[in-house]
């Protein structure tokens, strides 16, 4: 009788246990495929069409190989290298104009995105006066707005034709 009393609350334990888990939103469970909803995902949402949003994925794995680049230049000490590289993220007005066009439906994401190209240019600027440790700090200044633009927005997939885009529109926003 003992031994049942001590399985029954052992198993307890371990259910409360699993079931306080689960529960925790920032907990990601292999395998589960959260629903969507501000309650899981507090970030301020980006209303973006499926084309559109995965524009916007293009281009920040693009901006993120450019980073990729930078990091394996200065490693080596390539400054032109690294100038170049930096080139294709720093502020220019077509990129102003794409982060106004993906951020129309979200207050400040235009700004995010525009002053993360602004912090490029002190990457591009410090390659062409050779000094490595303001590129190492202007790449770091850079990573710090694509964090904080992480942390605080997400896409969301609006006008998702039901049956097609439903599925994808889904793992895009997360």
């Amino acid at each position: 009788m003992r031994s049942l009393v001590r399985m029954t609350a052992l198993l307890a334990t371990i259910a409360v246990g699993c079931g306080r888990g689960a529960a925790d939103p920032g907990e990601h469970v292999a395998g589960a495929t959260p629903a969507p909803g501000p309650s899981l995902d507090p970030r301020t949402p980006v209303p973006l069409s499926a084309a559109m949003a995965i524009h916007q994925k293009q281009e920040m794995r693009d901006h993120l190989r450019a980073v990729q680049e930078i990091t394996a230049a200065l490693a080596k000490d390539d400054f032109d290298a690294i100038a170049t590289s930096a080139a294709r993220i720093a502020w220019s007005e077509p990129q102003a104009q794409m982060c106004k066009h993906m951020g129309t439906g979200a207050l400040g994401f235009a700004a995010a995105g525009e002053h993360f190209h602004h912090t490029a240019d002190g990457i591009a600027g410090a390659a062409r006066r050779h000094d490595r440790a303001a590129v190492a700090q202007a790449l770091g200044d850079t990573l710090a707005t694509c964090v904080g633009c992480h942390e605080t927005y997400r896409q969301e997939i609006v006008g998702a034709q039901p049956g097609r885009d439903a599925d994808r529109s889904l793992t895009l926003s997360r």
